[in-house]
């Protein structure tokens, strides 16, 4: 004769800390290369404002569509000059990529460690005949 089987019901202590605990790992794993890089951003954001002080169309290479275009979008060239001088970064760090994996591989290996525990109470749950 079979047993019905009923999961195991996770507690709302344990629904709160996989959640809390989610956020925090997805929030450090993008956070953290962003804070060791914020000094240097200031630095470059400090050089940038020099240069957008001496700022006019020509010298930001703006044609006279562009410049139009960002009139109609209420900046003048100090301003825009901030947007248009700053270019996205697109070095990567190896230390923070690395630190970026780790964290995310401990995630996966934790959830691949749960999830085969919890898997292995299940089955046998089910078809343990003792």
């Amino acid at each position: 004769m079979k047993k019905n089987y009923t999961p195991p019901k996770q507690s709302m202590f344990g629904q709160i800390f996989d959640t809390i605990l989610v956020l925090v790992l997805v929030y450090a794993s993008l956070m953290i290369p962003l804070l060791f890089k914020a000094e240097a951003k200031a630095e470059a954001a400090a050089e940038a404002a020099t240069h957008a002080a001496k700022a006019t169309w020509d010298t930001l290479g703006q044609n006279a569509v562009q410049q139009a275009q960002w009139v109609k979008l209420g900046y003048d060239p100090e301003k825009a000059a901030t947007l248009i001088n700053s270019r996205f970064d697109y070095t990567i760090d190896p230390l923070m990529l690395l630190i970026t994996i780790a964290v995310v591989a401990g995630y996966f290996i934790f959830m691949l460690k749960v999830s085969d525990k919890q898997y292995r109470e299940v089955i046998a749950e089910k078809f343990d005949n003792k």
